[in-house]
């Protein structure tokens, strides 16, 4: 009995064994015709008989169903990383093993899968399909997690696109991996415009510096990312609303970059954001103290000056900011919006007086500073128009200026506005 147990027991796994074996050529003679589906059936048989099958069979299995789900994945995410993970596993088993059939053809349908993500990827990213582009990379890099490029690529693609909690995935991935993006980059000078430039290979630089065209071949480090991963997880914490996190991932951010410029401007919003705006201000004035030529830093001080109630501070950085920027029509509206504001002020008093001749002559000097201040507003606001000829608000507070200066321009204003608002 027990010898007839043993040979009963050998019988049925060497049937196993065949049966397997026969799933798997019929598999690779439909791979070969183009029969997707009678391969795919066949692997579906041999499927359920993988535990016992050994290692080459295994390694076999894996590398037809890496090739069929391949063959059929078209536009596919899920099928083309079904087949890079059945090369992988492939790969995977051989070099258990130490067999050798199918692994380095299993690599080499590999590598072509993962170049063919990423041209594709390249593809959608040049026709902003953003969504597209960030998948198809971020697929690259679970197939080779060594190669944390294709993540960072993946994030940015994401931002972009607006996908920001993908974005935030990836980034957090890349924070907790340690990612700097510092690589070897090899440059030289432009001799034509004198600007260094960025080669792909040490090879295409020194062709270039040989042609006579480039000068000073250097090999240098590219910048770290990680502040930039740093900041870019804060700003999407911050379009989430998520302002305590925001705040800790600022924080983070500013060890690796203290001196950013674009992070503290972010730090600033945020705390303007929460109505901090007095932080606001203090943090503006260290980036314009870096940036003191800007006229945008300017403005923007101009803008939290103002909603401090600082009207005087305002004037004088929206003043200076036109000085760098004399078109900058934002800064040359809200100084006439300033300059107009102090109207109320005199028309109160105005309305206040008696009829005393006291009185009178007080109402006539008011009157005067009152239009003093229209013409003070009216070169501001003029300006703007030359810059932005279709600003409703401009053309219509000019208007009313020159009615209440008896000015002739206030039917040209006049006109202009029905034009605008569509003969309304």
């Amino acid at each position: 009995m027990k010898t007839k147990f043993i040979v009963v027991l050998f019988l049925a796994v060497s049937a196993v064994g065949f049966s397997q074996k026969q799933e798997l050529k019929s598999a690779q003679k439909a791979l070969k015709s183009g029969n997707m589906d009678a391969a795919s059936e066949a692997l579906k048989s041999a499927e359920g008989l993988l535990d016992a099958a050994d290692e080459k069979m295994k390694a076999q299995y894996y590398f037809l169903k890496g090739q069929v789900l391949a063959s059929s994945a078209g536009d596919s995410l899920e099928k083309i990383e079904g087949a890079a993970n059945a090369y992988m596993k492939t790969v995977e088993i051989e070099k258990a093993g130490g067999g050798s059939k199918y692994g380095a053809n299993a690599t080499q349908k590999l590598q072509l899968l993962r170049q063919s993500l990423i041209e594709n990827a390249i593809k959608d990213q040049n026709v902003k399909n953003y969504k597209g582009a960030s998948e198809k990379l971020y697929l690259g890099y679970k197939t080779n997690k060594a190669d944390t490029t294709y993540l960072y690529y993946a994030a940015g693609n994401a931002v972009n696109g607006k996908h920001y909690d993908e974005a935030l995935k990836y980034y957090s991935e890349l924070k907790e991996l340690g990612f700097s993006g510092v690589q070897e980059e090899f440059v030289a000078t432009n001799k034509e415009t004198g600007k260094v430039e960025v080669f792909d290979s040490k090879q295409t630089r020194d062709l270039s510096v040989k042609s006579g065209s480039y000068i000073k071949p250097l090999a240098r480090k590219s910048e770290s990312r990680k502040g930039e991963i740093a900041k870019n997880i804060a700003l999407i914490y911050m379009s989430q609303g998520k302002d305590e996190e925001a705040i800790a991932a600022i924080e983070d951010a500013k060890k690796e970059n203290p001196e950013d410029s674009t992070l503290m401007q972010a730090e600033a919003d945020l705390h303007y954001k929460l109505g901090n705006v007095a932080k606001y201000k203090e943090i503006m004035e260290k980036i314009v103290a870096n940036d003191p030529e800007n006229p945008d830093l300017l403005y923007n001080l101009g803008v939290s000056a103002s909603r401090l109630g600082d009207n005087e501070q305002a004037l004088g950085y929206y003043k200076k900011s036109l000085e760098l920027r004399p078109d900058y029509a934002s800064a040359q509206i809200n100084i006439a919006s300033i300059l107009l504001g102090g109207e109320t002020k005199i028309v109160d008093e105005m309305n206040g007086l008696g009829t005393s001749s006291k009185d009178n002559a007080r109402y006539e000097e008011l009157k005067q500073k009152r239009e003093d201040l229209y013409k003070s507003a009216v070169p501001y606001l003029e300006g703007a128009l030359k810059n932005q000829p279709d600003n409703v608000e401009a053309v219509r507070t000019l208007m009313n200026i020159f009615y209440q200066l008896d000015d002739p321009k206030a039917d040209k204003m006049k006109n202009k506005l029905k034009a605008l608002e569509g003969g309304n």
